[in-house]
């Protein structure tokens, strides 16, 4: 399957704000945005303001990026929204935040989307006591998610639940920290979703 492997910190750079792609070194001086504030590039620096269809290319780029995806899993994703009831922005946030991987990383799981989509893929999760190892299953109500009694004691999932222990839970979830499970109590809301992305104006562009 096709990814990114470039290096996320042009992504950052490149949208002009944190997206903490990776983890504890987005929270420290080496984060690359601290140290070049600018777009990368030769005309980094000298950007000027970006036109309508500029404005909207770009929140449809940092959204794929805060979630992992490329153009045509976004699309896809995008055009199941369109079907859904409501306005397609907010589903299409719903959509993206019930993904398994960004639901561990949500748990405090791992330090980053990233991270998580590479634990689901080793297997660590359970769903309803069954193991699924695909980042972009979709979470929904009344499905519990739990750690694999077998990865409970490795020291790398210990030590990152540890340092997010004190990482609220969205309200979607049902988070028993004693248990580490969790149960979905709703589908995500845009109040749920703390990124700043202005989903109308990815509705805009892709209505063009």
């Amino acid at each position: 399957m096709a990814r990114y492997t470039d290096a996320v910190c042009r992504l950052c750079r490149r949208e002009g704000q944190k997206m903490f792609l990776k983890g504890d070194r987005c929270y420290t001086d080496k984060c690359a945005l601290e140290r070049r504030a600018y777009a990368p590039g030769q005309h980094g620096q000298g950007r000027s303001k970006a036109s309508e269809y500029g404005q909207q290319l770009r929140e449809k780029q940092k959204a794929k990026r805060y979630y992992g995806l490329l153009e045509s899993q976004f699309r896809g994703y995008f055009e199941m929204a369109s079907k859904r009831k409501g306005q397609t922005g907010e589903n299409l946030l719903s959509i993206l935040e019930s993904r398994l991987d960004n639901t561990v990383y949500r748990l405090g799981f791992a330090m980053s989307r990233a991270e998580a989509r590479q634990l689901v893929r080793h297997g660590h999760f359970l769903v309803n006591g069954r193991k699924v190892d695909i980042p972009s299953f979709l979470v929904k109500p009344g499905q519990v998610i739990t750690i694999k009694d077998s990865s409970r004691s490795l020291d790398k999932i210990k030590s990152v639940i540890e340092a997010n222990a004190s990482r609220p839970a969205p309200k979607w979830l049902d988070y028993d920290r004693n248990t580490l499970t969790a149960k979905v109590v709703a589908h995500p809301t845009k109040e749920d979703i703390d990124l700043p992305i202005e989903e109308h104006l990815i509705v805009e562009l892709y209505s063009k």
